[in-house]
């Protein structure tokens, strides 16, 4: 981010800072990291519930006939299989064999969309879509007129409950509605989250959101509800091995090397698709992995792997100390040849090379 550029503050800035949250600027906003304490905020979410405001993710509308054109065009997932009120998980791949971002499609009807696209990237997101409408959609970025709160943890459902008709137990996960939420019209309720404990997103004009701030923590006092920082949201992620842009994906990864073929459907083309379908057929040279740390220390994004010969066969790109299982994990890339579980691996840190095997993803 450019230096003279001005921190942009989301709506309910001067409610975090009220709560004691202690603000970092993070994707060129003004964000609290945390409240009380990452460890117990973290431990709130997987085994209660807890409540994220994530207002500076972006959002786009896109309208119109070829909606759907356009979306297959420029993302990988194959959005042709969305039915109303459906979303879907899915990346832009760029001309490289890199990523523009991931992002959520949402399927309002079948002439309309919403993006919800990552904050660092929504100047970026945006060119890149309106570089490839040639179909005419009507495309508008609403990242500043809404805000989102994601209510997360096993807990989640039984705060919203009270506040809502839409009858969310009977929600699929990755489905949403529109509806009424403590009194608040025109509030889209997502079963999504990336947090891996479950619990919904809510979608708020900015008018609204400390009023439904303020009476989910009302609805959630039974469950020792806490305001979240984006400390333990990348500790949650990471524990269910979620990728995050800028981390492990970013504009020189294949989703497929990336072990994202799950949303990279060859059955239609998109950018650059010719390349991610001839490292599928042929086989890709590095790949994303977990790790557990054996010896004892913290990897950290950029921190070398290598062999047992000492020869640097990857990088680490995500890594923190899990609350959940008391131990040191991460994801990087290694080459082909170490990528299979139990492999012995060994991370840089501190000019050491400390002991580490390949682990399943998810860690938990």
């Amino acid at each position: 981010m450019d230096n003279n550029q001005a921190l942009q503050s989301v709506e309910l800035n001067d409610l975090h800072i009220s709560l004691g949250g202690k603000m970092v600027p993070f994707a060129g906003f003004n964000m609290p990291v945390q409240y009380s304490n990452l460890i117990q905020e973290h431990h709130a979410v997987r085994n209660s519930v807890g409540v994220f405001d994530v207002s500076h993710m972006g959002e786009f509308v896109l309208k119109g006939d070829k909606a759907l054109d356009l979306i297959q065009l420029v993302t990988s997932n194959d959005a042709s299989k969305l039915t109303d009120g459906k979303v879907q998980y899915s990346c832009l791949p760029n001309n490289t064999g890199g990523i523009v971002d991931d992002l959520l499609v949402y399927r309002y009807s079948e002439t309309e969309y919403y993006l919800v696209v990552n904050a660092s990237n929504v100047k970026k997101d945006w060119d890149w879509i309106s570089s490839h409408n040639t179909f005419g959609v009507q495309m508008e970025d609403i990242s500043n007129q809404l805000s989102l709160l994601a209510v997360q943890g096993p807990n989640a459902i039984k705060v919203l409950q009270k506040l809502t008709e839409v009858e969310l137990s009977s929600m699929p996960y990755y489905s949403f509605k529109t509806g009424t939420m403590a009194g608040i019209d025109d509030v889209i309720i997502s079963n999504t989250g990336y947090t891996g404990a479950g619990g919904f997103e809510l979608y708020v004009w900015n008018k609204d959101a400390k009023a439904l701030w303020e009476a989910v923590f009302e609805a959630g006092k039974e469950f020792d509800i806490v305001p979240c920082g984006l400390g333990c949201r990348d500790t949650l992620r990471l524990e269910k091995g979620f990728c995050l842009y800028g981390n492990d994906i970013d504009d020189t990864t294949s989703p497929i090397e990336a072990g994202l073929g799950w949303i990279t459907k060859f059955t239609k083309d998109f950018v650059n698709s010719a390349y991610h379908k001839s490292l599928k057929d042929n086989g890709v040279t590095k790949k994303l992995v977990g790790f557990e740390m054996i010896d004892r220390g913290i990897p950290r994004q950029h921190y070398v792997i290598k062999d047992a010969e000492g020869n640097k066969i990857g990088e680490v790109t995500s890594g923190t100390q899990s609350p959940s299982l008391g131990k040191a994990i991460g994801m990087g890339y290694v080459a082909i040849s170490h990528a299979n579980a139990d492999t012995e691996i060994f991370i840089e840190i501190r000019d050491k090379s400390l002991i580490a095997k390949v682990a399943k993803i998810p860690f938990l």
